[in-house]
């Protein structure tokens, strides 16, 4: 738990190093956080006394990089902000290990494939070279499969805490986990059984995206839409009096498929035809013709070939119209190899044995080939672009085959739990709060429901097995659950109660279900999982619902919305009270960063180059939801600003700003004589309570500029303005005021400034004050200001900004004239409005000292007006400078 050791702390003897910098800190600290325990989670606590936070678990499958950096930098500075107001802050780390990804890099990195029908081997060891060829690729059983995918996996994730430490992440490690572990496949497969027994999961063989290379059903929120060249096909079909009825596709190879034609039901080119039949060319086929309002009259010829399936139009209409099932493309992507039952002339079925086999490729080549043969293309191709669903990973267009799969409910095809769920996104703050638009829209639009189950090898096992009847067909329709002690399970490895192994895939026996769960249906539990749900209830209790979700704006619709969904259904509530979104890394070109494009920025070389403190500099001084460009002048900036909190405080502490100076009190603040001081204490009290209110509002962004503007204030302002009075030129008094307002304002920066440059700010802590800065209180809690801001309304909170304005235009001069700084000024003359003329001589002593000043005289006058209609209140009309040496 945060403690304010503000003035509470055992004194320390300040030792400053002869030589400062920024070299070697993050090893030198995030070694000594791990072993103080600094940012441990405390397990006994009340529920009003945490802030959890749903860390995003990071895919373990090759490589971060610098948007990792970026976002997760955001969700730290919270975090901090939090832990230093006094919160038990619950912050995990998780590895995203199960699913696609992971099966890719180990297939790639190891050179092998799977096989579920070779065996076991417990000695299996992988090529030390992979072959260049796939067909060369070792193929290994499932078992030896998933065992190189948890040791990869295991040794990736290695890699990765190493990053996240080196960039100062103040996570807790004891509460990592793997969304494959056996905690997580409990606890998913346990959730996926209670969707089951609660009416939310259900089985059906329908119609299935698929990526035939993956071999893989695909949800609708995995796709993408690509623009891919093709072309418009026109050609007849022929209605019973002999006319024909021209239709134009993009996908002639599924003319053997027509179930149907649709033309809008106020079409009158079509209405004659609705209820009646016509027959397709090449296959003699006959189908019906249907008014449909999904239907487009302006398109094409207005009328479509409906075929099972080209695309979601044709799903709709095989479901609305109930239309007969004619697949021919398998889940390999090729044509079935039989003729299909429902092409019966000789000449269909002649045709049909050109197409059998085939890829859809080929396919498509020989149907026009045929057309074209026959005569029956009607003019040229019409050469196209236009959008067409992949796989978010694939790289192949998406067929659509039917299959049995899993399913959970979420709105999709039902309009009362869809407007729930959009009501449970109106129950979440969002940060920023326009993303939400992009929620509510996701939902409106859904089609179906979330399919759930994977035809993969790496993933959370379906936890259920089917009988089977005496000639071998499963019962779907009454799957055997295995109780909750034996959970997790592998129904291909493990055996139902009642059964024995012998019977496994026999007539009579049982069967296990082959598919594993999509990987976001186990993401979608990153609370329930954490937070120890169904395990431990007083622990889940004290963190659930959590207190923010930070992700990426792009996963709304599938991890944020998958996880409201297994919320709103395992605990009728929302997972989080806050959820941040965070923006992409933008390239050069303005073009996202990703692993794909192969424009991204390894994190290592920069966080070696300039220091985690820079980086995250960068990565802060971006607002949630904010596409962010890489910038390295702006990590250059944070690396200055570093650099000189280690100087500034050296020089600050060297005076004698020690830990009993700190003002911290009423009665403290009658140490803080001096107008300057007052108003650098009454500049500081502001920046803290604006500070505070933004970061408040999740507005970490404001938080870090307004603290920045204040620290280059305090050291490239006050700092120069004082040294004199601070050698002890004007007496104690003087000198003890600026010397507590330097430690009073050093002690506020550090702590301000933590969240963000967490490295230098407990470097300059260890010098002069006990344990770590990050165990200590945001500036401004209850009444800790209360010395600050008595000192501050004491005085004038103008004088400091107006002195700074003299003194810059005193400098100008120097500078103009080619003069060194330190070159005597035998007489200036400033004129300024009355009001700025009383700050002005309330800072009057330190203003001629700062500028070497001899005879300063200050003159009553106008305001007037500069370029731009800019009004000038103070300038300086006269100098005279004392001869160059």
């Amino acid at each position: 738990m945060a403690e304010n050791t503000m003035g509470t702390d055992t004194p320390k003897t300040i030792s400053v190093p002869d030589r400062v910098g920024l070299e070697g800190l993050e090893e030198k600290f995030s070694t000594r956080w791990e072993e103080d325990r600094v940012y441990a989670f405390d397990p006994n606590t009340t529920r009003d006394q945490v802030y959890s936070i749903d860390t995003p678990p990071p895919t373990a499958s090759g490589s971060l990089h610098v948007g990792h950096v970026f976002s997760y930098t955001q969700t730290d500075v919270i975090a901090r902000f939090m832990r230093m107001c006094g919160k038990n802050v619950f912050y995990p780390m998780g590895w995203d290990d199960n699913g696609l990804p992971t099966e890719r890099r180990v297939q790639n990195y190891f050179g092998v494939r799977t096989d579920t029908s070779v065996a076991y081997d417990p000695n299996y060891q992988p090529p030390a070279q992979p072959a260049k060829n796939r067909r060369d690729w070792d193929v290994v059983s499932r078992q030896n499969f998933i065992e190189l995918c948890l040791a990869q996996s295991r040794d990736d994730e290695v890699i990765y805490e190493q990053l996240f430490t080196q960039l100062g992440l103040s996570v807790d490690w004891n509460l990592s986990y793997r969304t494959i572990d056996d905690h997580s496949r409990e606890i998913s497969q346990r959730a996926f059984l209670q969707n089951l027994a609660d009416g939310h999961a259900y089985n059906a063989e329908a119609p299935t995206m698929w990526d035939v290379t993956f071999q893989t059903a695909v949800a609708q929120a995995e796709l993408e839409d690509k623009e891919v060249p093709g072309a418009y096909y026109r050609y007849p079909f022929f209605a019973e009096d002999g006319s024909e009825v021209f239709i134009e596709t993009t996908r002639p190879e599924l003319l053997a498929a027509c179930s149907a034609l649709v033309a809008h039901p106020d079409d009158e080119r079509y209405q004659h035809l609705f209820g009646k039949t016509v027959t397709s060319p090449l296959f003699d086929v006959e189908v019906e013709v249907y008014p449909h309002e999904l239907a487009q009259p302006d398109k094409g010829a207005g009328i479509a070939m409906v075929c099972t399936f080209g695309d979601q139009n044709d799903i709709t209409w095989w479901r609305e119209l109930q239309l007969p099932t004619r697949t021919l493309i398998g889940r390999d992507g090729r044509f079935a190899r039989e003729t299909p039952e429902w092409i019966t002339s000789e000449r269909g079925i002649e045709n049909y044995a050109q197409l059998a086999g085939k890829t859809v490729f080929s396919a498509e080549k020989a149907v026009i080939e045929m057309l074209e043969a026959a005569e029956l293309l009607d003019g040229e191709p019409k050469k196209i672009m236009h959008a067409v669903n992949f796989f978010e990973k694939g790289d192949k267009p998406l067929e659509i085959v039917t299959s049995r799969q899993w399913y959970l409910r979420n709105g999709g095809r039902d309009a009362e739990l869809r407007n729930k769920l959009i009501e449970r996104g109106n129950e979440l703050e969002w940060h920023p709060g326009f993303m939400q638009s992009r929620y509510a829209n996701w939902v409106e639009n859904l089609s179906g429901d979330w399919l759930v189950s994977r035809q993969r090898v790496f993933g959370v096992a379906i936890p259920l097995w089917y009988r089977l009847d005496e000639e071998g067909n499963p019962d779907y329709e009454n799957p055997i659950a295995p109780s909750d002690e034996q959970l997790p399970v592998d129904p291909l490895e493990d055996i139902p109660a009642g059964f024995t192994a012998d019977q496994r895939d026999v007539p009579g026996g049982f069967t296990g279900d082959p598919d594993v769960l999509d990987t976001w249906a186990t993401s979608s539990l990153t609370p329930q999982i954490i937070g120890q749900w169904s395990k431990d209830d007083e622990y889940f209790n004290n963190v659930f619902p959590f207190d923010l979700r930070p992700q990426g704006h792009d996963i709304i619709r599938t991890w944020l919305f998958s996880t409201v969904v297994r919320a709103d259904q395992l605990q009728d509530t929302v997972p989080w009270k806050h959820t941040a979104l965070s923006g992409w890394v933008l390239d050069p070109q303005r073009q996202k960063m990703s692993k794909s494009k192969g424009n991204v920025v390894v994190p290592t070389d920069i966080l070696d180059e300039f220091g985690a403190d820079a980086v995250r500099y960068w990565a802060a001084s971006a607002r949630l939801g904010s596409d962010t460009a890489y910038e390295v002048n702006q990590m250059k900036i944070g690396r200055r600003l570093a650099i000189k909190l280690l100087n500034a405080s050296k020089f600050a502490l060297n005076l004698g700003a020690t830990q009993d100076k700190i003002v911290s009190t009423a009665d403290d603040a009658a140490v803080i004589t001096h107008p300057l001081d007052q108003s650098l204490l009454a500049q500081l009290h502001e920046a803290i309570v604006q500070a505070t209110r933004a970061f408040e509002k999740y507005d970490y962004a404001r938080t870090l500029n307004l603290v920045e503007t204040f620290f280059w204030h305090f050291t490239d302002d006050y700092i120069e303005l004082i040294k004199d009075r601070a050698y002890g030129s004007r007496g104690e008094a003087e000198q003890a005021s600026v010397v507590a307002t330097l430690a009073t304002a050093l002690d506020a920066l550090l702590r301000l400034l933590a969240p963000f440059q967490p490295f230098a700010t407990d470097e300059v802590w260890s010098w002069w004050r006990t344990g770590s800065v990050h165990k200590t209180a945001w500036p401004g809690l209850e009444n800790e200001l209360a010395g600050i801001a008595t000192a501050a309304h004491t005085g004038n909170v103008e004088v400091l900004s107006t002195v700074t304005r003299a003194i810059s235009r005193i400098r100008k001069a120097k500078s103009d004239a080619k003069v060194k700084q330190r070159t005597e000024v035998v007489a200036a003359t400033i004129t300024a409005t009355e009001d700025r003329i009383i700050e002005l001589k309330a800072g009057l002593d330190d203003l001629r000292a700062a500028g070497n000043v001899t005879d300063l005289q200050l003159t009553a006058g106008e305001a007037i007006t500069g370029e731009d209609d800019e009004i000038i209140d103070l300038r300086l009309t006269e100098v005279e400078l004392a001869p160059a040496e």
